[in-house]
């Protein structure tokens, strides 16, 4: 079935939009929907059933306990509700079930449309080593390393000695820093490779690794790309995302200070050609690890809306969701290369219910005040309000806070001036750490690496256990 455009920018195809997810995003893709005339129906689990966002949908539906296992990771009772509430299709979000290919399968299986990339993507990047392989044939070097999984440790010992120490073990079916582990030496080595195959075995139910050079002090570069069903790509620069914890994102900015026009022009041309060669359809993120020379190394590719997909949206001045939902309806791409413009810089920073001074240690709990800053050129993206109580079952994120500015130095400022106004209390955020972040020397410069939160907390003497 084809969708048509009845007016600038409305898809009748999708009548109404289950939205699988919680939370921010959860509200993000119900106001993308309102926006072109799609019906929404939220799911909750027990433990969500006030959240804030469910008072955006046209309709709410209890999809079990307050554990993930029970509703937001539970595929039949998802495609159940999506068929009795009359949903032609199903937005994922990010996390939980937007990478499962089984997923994107059964919705297949039961005529409801998925919004993201096919399950065959679904599985090629999900498997590390498949997808390491496949972009070096299109012109994308990963990082030096295997060329597939080291199955035991005698494997993994040859393969650290020809690749050199340090090394990285990774798990060939996971993400988000599980099933990883840096080993320095020999004799760390076998510690490392047994912990990290027992981690990715619980976390992915596969304990497969693969290794790769270990670039310290690198840079998080990805290329955010759209890919329609006619073979069509486009990239929309880059976002830099060095500043983590445990491999988890803190900071994000575009464009990246350390990528010149030249590379960027380049290594998006690559992405873009990439992944229409391989037929990659919707919304995706290829990221890269940039070494001190400069190198950009292919790292994986994220088949799904990322977390940080805003801070995209405010330089391009372009609704990645709403793409998503046109493209879902086999709609062609509604831009073009060449209409792809970057103004301006942003900065996203995630502010999370956690205790920077305590390992960054989860704090759920009731929020007594919540007041946004109220600025130009800033926007919150949340589904926090006072009164809320922060189930302890999911991730920690309250909000995302997202700041423009002419040049990198008004960016800052904006999203310093913003953090410095925003007014939560009820529970520990990542606020301050956030305002000690964007006041550093390091990153006013943007001479800054993945080593930049270990070296702060070092130089403060904190611990990082987050």
């Amino acid at each position: 079935m084809w969708a048509r455009l009845d007016a600038p920018g409305r898809v009748t195809m999708f009548r109404s939009v289950l939205i699988a997810n919680r939370g921010e995003i959860a509200l993000r893709v119900i106001r993308a929907c309102k926006e072109l005339g799609i019906r929404t129906v939220a799911v909750h689990s027990e433990a969500d059933r006030t959240s804030p966002h469910l008072e955006y949908a046209d309709e709410t539906v209890c999809i079990g306990g307050s554990r993930s296992a029970e509703s937001y990771l539970n595929m039949e009772t998802l495609i159940q509700a999506a068929v009795q509430s009359d949903c032609q299709a199903l937005h994922p979000g990010y996390g939980f079930l937007a990478e499962n290919s089984l997923f994107s399968s059964l919705c297949a299986q039961s005529k409801i449309t998925f919004i993201g990339p096919p399950p065959g993507a679904v599985r090629l990047f999900g498997d590390k080593v498949r997808a390491r392989e496949t972009m070096k044939s299109l012109g994308l070097d990963p990082i030096p390393g295997t060329d597939g999984t080291v199955d035991n440790l005698k494997e993994a010992s040859a393969a650290a000695e020809e690749i050199g120490y340090p090394v990285l073990l990774k798990a060939s079916a996971g993400g988000g820093g599980k099933g990883m582990r840096i080993v320095n030496a020999g004799g760390d080595l076998e510690g490392a490779f047994n912990e990290a195959s027992l981690e990715a075995e619980k976390a992915f139910a596969n304990p497969a690794l693969y290794m790769e050079k270990y670039i310290s002090r690198g840079r998080h570069i990805e290329f955010q790309i759209l890919a329609d069903v006619f073979g069509n790509a486009v990239h929309l620069g880059e976002r830099e995302c060095s500043i983590q914890r445990s491999h988890q994102k803190l900071v994000e900015e575009s464009p990246s200070p350390a990528v010149d026009e030249d590379t960027r022009k380049a290594f998006g041309e690559k992405v873009s050609r990439a992944v229409a060669a391989i037929g990659y359809v919707n919304a995706g993120t290829v990221e890269f690890l940039r070494d001190e020379a400069g190198n950009l190394y292919f790292m994986e590719m994220n088949a799904r809306l990322q977390v940080e997909h805003p801070v995209t949206e405010m330089v391009t001045d372009f609704d990645i969701v709403k793409e998503q939902l046109r493209i879902a309806a086999n709609c062609p791409l509604s831009i073009t290369q060449d209409d792809v413009k970057m103004s301006g810089h942003a900065i996203e920073v995630r502010i999370n219910a956690e205790d920077p001074d305590n390992g960054f240690k989860p704090d759920p709990g009731t929020i007594t005040e919540f007041e946004p800053p109220c600025m130009d050129s800033v926007r919150v993206d949340t589904h926090i309000k006072p009164g809320y109580t922060i189930p302890p079952f999911y991730d920690s994120l309250l909000c995302k806070l997202i700041g423009r500015g002419e040049d990198r130095a008004g960016a800052i400022s904006t999203v310093k001036q913003a953090l410095e106004g925003f007014n939560i209390k009820g529970v520990k955020t990542t606020i301050p750490i956030h305002i000690e972040i964007l006041s550093s020397e390091e990153f006013r410069k943007g001479d800054y690496n993945t080593s930049f939160i270990p070296d702060l907390f070092r130089a403060k003497g904190r611990e990082q256990n987050g």
